[in-house]
């Protein structure tokens, strides 16, 4: 993995178009929308100081030791993650976090991991559902029409039940 750097979401947007923007943005939205929903996600991810979405997607999302990444391939669920000191570890000894959530954007493409990654899903409706024990929730693309504002919420609220 590669982090970003300051600047580099805006380059990537204007080379590459409107669909990466739309990616981006849906994501920097669910984040903090997220954050205040949840005080303790609030305290452990970096840029609490982020006045709005766009601040946050311009100053934190994806970059080094933001705890957020974009990836093209299927979650490891049991996979730990280095803890570089501004996380919420579980375990002060190794320095790893043990709570990764797993977002899986798109319904088709979650249910053709059902068998390679050994995902147990149980589906809230159409468009969400969840692995309580792989701590992975399916959503709708990060896109404007299909994870709207409302739906977004949504998400929120399934990721928040992982921790339940």
């Amino acid at each position: 993995m590669r982090p970003f750097c300051t600047g580099d979401i805006e380059a990537l947007n204007r080379q590459c178009g409107n669909g990466w923007r739309k990616v981006f943005n849906v994501y920097a939205k669910l984040v903090f929308a997220w954050r205040s929903a949840d005080p303790v996600l609030d305290a452990c991810l970096p840029g609490a100081g982020c006045a709005s979405w766009q601040v946050y997607r311009d100053t934190v999302l994806l970059q080094k030791d933001s705890q957020t990444a974009l990836l093209f391939n299927p979650p490891l669920p049991q996979q730990d993650l280095p803890n570089y000191g501004n996380g919420c570890a579980d375990n002060a000894i190794t320095g790893t976090i043990h709570n990764a959530y797993h977002i899986i954007m798109g319904r088709t493409y979650a249910k053709s991991l059902v068998q390679t990654a050994g995902l147990n899903l149980t589906w809230h409706g159409e468009e969400f559902a969840i692995d309580q024990i792989a701590r992975t929730v399916v959503c709708p693309y990060f896109d404007y029409r299909q994870l709207s504002n409302i739906k977004i919420i949504r998400l929120v609220e399934l990721l928040k039940s992982l921790n339940q």
